[in-house]
């Protein structure tokens, strides 16, 4: 190996680490908890948004939005009620579906 080729290869091993703690940091980033805030405030989040990602709870999580306008194609509104920390089923509004086609009976 000539003398130089152990520089090339730190730096290459250097590269794959901070590349790999930052995708761990992305990983570990958390959206908003509902448990921690009230009802208003979940509310609130939600109808500030196109649409954001919350967490129910400690490992559940889903996507909700404000209005039809944050679905997208071929997806329909359906009403959410998720737990806060002043109220078991609160409102917070819609997430995205997929439409069923119709019946053919």
């Amino acid at each position: 190996m000539p003398p130089g080729s152990f520089l090339p290869r730190r730096m290459g091993v250097a590269a794959i680490l901070l590349i790999a703690s930052t995708s761990a940091d992305a990983w570990a980033q958390s959206h908003p908890l509902t448990l921690r805030m009230p009802c208003a405030q979940a509310q609130s989040l939600v109808a500030s948004q196109r649409g954001i990602v919350l967490n129910t709870g400690p490992l559940t999580y889903d996507r909700y939005v404000g209005s039809y306008g944050s679905c997208a194609i071929g997806e329909t509104l359906d009403p959410a009620w998720v737990p806060t920390a002043d109220t078991a089923q609160c409102p917070i509004g819609y997430r995205c579906v997929t439409r069923s086609p119709p019946s053919r009976n």
